[in-house]
């Protein structure tokens, strides 16, 4: 009887995540035979899957990933902030309206940033959900309790950009309650099929490979490469692509780094669409163990100085635990190493607005918090 019940139990746990990973709209949408042949013809696109241009190895053995989790279970020191983390609060009138046809950013912590330029609004990764996690109840809370701007107050939106479809830049809930409020959405290939699961309408979105370029409401676009990969289930690694962005004015140059491992793509990057006037740079959620993929603070100033940024907002970090280190870590690291490379640090509080100019802030206010 113990037999027969332990065997029950399994097998209701094996249906339950069946069902789950094949009902749950979390995952969003899959890449289809046709496409994936489409896909085939890319150079950047081998064997099924989208590839990084420099080799990039990231696989664990198996004592590797269970060490990894025995580590993430167990915690560690300082790898979150005991207490809430305040936000500077924004109103929805306050956005545009008071830029004075300047270049405004506003950092929703971690990856999600509001771009206000040239009189438009844009979303960058706008994960605005308390978890990172398709499954209820995993991957951490957001440190901050509170948004800047509660997700229903945020005005119209002109574009949502995304890097990649992880579920700390690209979240169902936050996409659902913004699809409708939004006139266009800008993504790397195949994240397109998360969308319209999701019920975004296909003329409201285009896709990009690396390199290609656009003009949209008079700026430009350009989706560039970045060292990472992708998937939101068990079987779709790599399935869709991942990037970085370029977005020009005729008054500023502005880089968003997504997520990535450092490789020569950033001086290529800076070699043919450089100078920028302000980069934000992914800082946070790094390890040894996959190193690879997400850059240590020192690389990410050494990536600002490869694609000619004259300032650089470390991003990644500040409302997630996804890595091992301290989460005052990546911003400490990098502005140490920035100062030895000469390169101009912005530190602001999340909701605190920035204008690219030449004064920014750079208040050290995590050093209020333990």
């Amino acid at each position: 009887m113990i037999l027969i019940s332990l065997v029950t139990t399994i097998a209701v746990v094996l249906i339950i995540g069946t069902l789950f990973l094949n009902l749950s709209p979390e995952f969003g949408g899959t890449v289809s035979k046709e496409q994936k042949k489409e896909y085939g013809k890319e150079a950047n696109h081998k064997n099924g899957i989208f590839v990084n241009q420099i080799p990039t190895s990231m696989d664990m053995d198996f004592k590797s990933i269970i060490w990894l989790l025995g580590q993430f279970i167990n915690g560690g020191k300082n790898r979150q902030p005991q207490q809430d983390i305040s936000t500077i609060k924004i109103k929805p009138e306050e956005i545009i309206s008071e830029n004075n046809g300047g270049t405004k950013i506003t950092w929703f912590g971690h990856s999600a940033l509001l771009l206000e330029i040239d009189g438009k609004n844009i979303f960058l990764d706008p994960m605005l959900g308390q978890t990172t996690s398709p499954v209820p109840g995993f991957g951490g809370k957001r440190y901050s309790r509170k948004l800047p701007l509660d997700i229903e107050k945020i005005p119209q939106l002109d574009l949502i950009i995304i890097s990649h479809d992880h579920y700390d830049h690209l979240d169902y809930g936050s996409i659902k309650a913004l699809k409708e409020k939004t006139d266009m959405f800008f993504v790397p290939l195949g994240v397109d099929n998360h969308l319209k699961s999701w019920g975004v309408a296909d003329d409201k979105i285009k896709t990009f490979n690396w390199w290609g370029a656009t003009e949209f409401l008079n700026l430009q676009f350009v989706f560039v490469p970045s060292r990472h990969f992708s998937g939101r289930g068990l079987t779709d690694r790599a399935a869709t692509l991942w990037g970085s962005w370029i977005i020009k004015s005729a008054k500023h140059n502005i880089y968003f780094s997504g997520d990535g491992g450092y490789g020569p793509h950033f001086k290529e990057i800076g070699e043919k669409y450089g100078p920028f006037d302000f980069a934000m740079m992914e800082c946070g959620q790094y390890g040894d163990k996959w190193a690879a993929i997400h850059m240590i603070p020192e690389e990410t100033a050494q990536a600002t100085l490869d694609i000619k940024a004259k300032a650089m907002m470390p991003i990644h970090w500040g409302a997630f635990t996804l890595a091992l280190h301290s989460w005052k870590d990546p911003v400490e690291r990098v502005i140490k190493k920035a100062n030895d490379l000469k390169i101009k640090v912005v530190t602001p509080q999340i909701g605190e607005p920035v204008m690219v100019s030449n004064q920014y802030p750079q208040s050290e206010w995590w050093k209020a918090y333990k």
